[in-house]
């Protein structure tokens, strides 16, 4: 199998299709559902409308490439990223760098490597916050990635959510699910 070089994959010609470089190894998952995709598209507008208003910063869906590492050919696209308005500088062509917030809509075929390799991942790339959501439980958990010990919060139901990356977020978990 060719391994390509961060540039090879960049050069690519652009697609709507979600494309990853792992460690030099193109990936294509199949498409998400439906129900995935329209919790991902009621957050997104959820935050991108909390963000604009108190003017944080940027809020982007995926497909958008992010380069956690170039040297390790390392490129994902989460479901949604928010780069705070003072690291703006990160968002090119690309997003160079880690966001300051990353958030995974489960999938049953995802939901054990969004937990694990791709959480390792935004750990060890400076990933302030993930937020994990969990369309069967109807919860999100909430981990702070930046602070040490890594605090690790779940919310459901009516209780407002809380953020360590965006100012004021206290919308409860139960008004993003439909």
């Amino acid at each position: 199998m060719e391994k390509l070089t961060v540039t090879e994959y960049l050069r690519m010609p652009e697609t709507m299709r979600r494309m990853e470089l792992v460690h030099g190894v193109v990936r294509e998952p199949p498409a998400p559902l439906y129900g995935h995709q329209s919790l991902l598209t009621r957050l997104a507008a959820r935050l991108d409308s909390h963000v604009r208003s108190l003017d944080l910063g940027e809020v982007c869906v995926s497909p958008v490439d992010v380069v956690l590492d170039a040297g390790a050919a390392l490129v994902v696209q989460p479901d949604i990223i928010f780069v705070a308005k003072s690291r703006l500088h990160i968002v090119r062509d690309r997003v160079w760098g880690p966001p300051d917030l990353v958030v995974e809509v489960l999938s049953p075929s995802t939901a054990r490597r969004d937990r694990t390799t791709r959480l390792g991942w935004y750990r060890l790339h400076g990933v302030a916050e993930c937020w994990l959501v969990d369309t069967k439980s109807r919860s999100i958990q909430v981990i702070q990635l930046a602070v040490s010990p890594e605090r690790h919060s779940r919310f459901a139901g009516d209780a407002p959510m809380v953020s360590g990356v965006l100012a004021a977020w206290t919308t409860p978990a139960a008004a993003l699910f439909p």
